[in-house]
């Protein structure tokens, strides 16, 4: 006998026209709501649109292409990428084209602009695109050339994945966010752990955070190997969209009788902060482990960790005190909108008075990309999302990710450290 369904299947199975319900192996052509792509994807995803041979995007409201990895550009290549965007958005009449002034980390900036909503279903250019599963919306990333197609038809076809339950008891130490859940979480299961699947969080602990944490755990599924991480709908969910929603949307939520592949509880009640040692998010320590190791470079922001609540954690810890000067220390908000309520609540004041530096919103070091590449033999502790070997720049280099508290105490004293350490 058949039984219910989880979020990720009632949320695919509302957008598949004509679907009674979907299971877990199930081959599905899925209608979107939002096809995503950057300066570095959307290049690819416009060539391959071109060969297609179709005159428009099916819609031009739902096709949102953001610059924001090599923006404001960095050498010819990315502007010649930008470029591409730019006249691409314009042909097609884009409503939602955000370049150098408007734009903003991708996945900070779309929720923030109340384009992404509960109940949809969202596709990127991007494997952070999953960030977006904190709203109550199926979203995850695809290569470019199925986000070409999505772009020309609305529509992708994907086999429904199996759905991993993730239950979280217990009660929080101070310091230990969402960021420290979902490292612990890929500690466990490791970087393979959920590979095709949907990690679906729930539990008395992630009810009672704030929509940044969500967000930052939803971003990290895809380092378990995610198709998406999922958050239900609450009262948290619903009064951050109030403000944000243009249009209507539609609130599912996973049956009492769901069939899950596994059902895996965590108690957070003795959980320190977190820190991913190198070269993998799976290679976890409490931070207490980490303690004494040396740092070159310390870097708050991303996709993972770039919002205005993570800015505040980090402007807590940097408030009367000053960057080691062995350190370099890096903040980049997430959008525009983020850098200006910072500026607004002088946050920014802050961190530069204890010599730090503020980026306009970029992904920039977190790939390696620019503003804050590492040299041979350094060592940062960064709120990003990948340490892989390489990553941040050099293949010798070391990246320790870590949450916006641990990294800002540690850019003071110089080594990793507790954030009671520098309190």
């Amino acid at each position: 006998m058949l039984k219910g369904h989880t979020l990720a299947e009632k949320l695919i199975a509302s957008h598949v026209p004509g679907s009674s319900g979907v299971y877990p192996g199930d081959l599905v052509e899925v209608d979107v709501d939002v096809v995503l792509a950057n300066d570095i994807t959307a290049p690819i995803s416009l060539r391959e649109f071109e060969s297609l041979g179709v005159e428009r995007v099916f819609d031009p409201e739902k096709v949102v292409l953001v610059a924001d990895h090599f923006a404001p550009n960095k050498d010819i290549k990315s502007a010649e990428q930008c470029k591409l965007m730019r006249e691409f958005a314009r042909a097609h009449g884009l409503l939602h084209h955000y370049d150098v002034g408007r734009m903003g980390i991708e996945h900070v900036l779309l929720h923030e602009q109340g384009l992404v909503l509960p109940g949809d279903v969202v596709v990127g250019a991007d494997s952070h695109t999953c960030t977006y599963g904190a709203l109550g919306a199926f979203s995850t990333g695809m290569g470019s050339t199925d986000i070409a197609v999505a772009m020309a038809t609305g529509s992708i076809w994907m086999r429904v994945p199996e759905t991993i339950r993730f239950v979280y008891t217990g009660i929080r130490r101070p310091w230990v966010g969402g960021k420290d859940l979902i490292l612990y979480t890929i500690g466990q299961i490791g970087v393979s752990g959920a590979l095709y699947m949907a990690m679906e969080f729930a539990g008395p602990v992630v009810d009672g955070l704030p929509m940044a944490d969500r967000f930052t755990m939803s971003n990290m599924a895809i380092e378990a190997g995610g198709k998406a991480g999922l958050f239900a709908v609450d009262d948290t969910t619903r009064e951050y969209v109030a403000g944000r929603a243009k249009r209507d949307y539609q609130v599912y939520a996973p049956d009492t009788d769901a069939a899950y592949a596994r059902v895996i509880t965590i108690d957070v009640s003795a959980m320190e902060p977190q820190v991913s040692f190198p070269h993998l998010p799976e290679n976890t320590h409490p931070v207490s482990e980490a303690q004494g190791v040396k740092i070159d470079q310390a870097v708050i922001g991303s996709c993972t960790n770039g919002r205005l609540e993570d800015l505040r954690v980090a402007a807590q810890l940097l408030t009367g005190r000053k960057v080691h000067p062995d350190v370099r220390c890096i903040v980049i908000p997430g959008t525009q909108q983020v850098y200006l309520d910072a500026l607004r609540e002088g946050l920014v004041e802050t961190f530069i008075e204890a010599g730090a530096v503020v980026s306009t919103p970029t992904c920039g070091p977190c790939l390696g990309g620019h503003m804050g590449i590492l040299a041979a033999g350094e060592r940062a502790v960064s709120t990003t999302n990948r340490n892989f070997r390489g990553r941040m720049g050099h293949p010798d280099s070391e990246v320790y990710l870590s949450s916006p508290a641990v990294a800002a105490a540690s850019a003071v004293a110089g080594t990793i450290v507790h954030p009671d350490e520098v309190i």
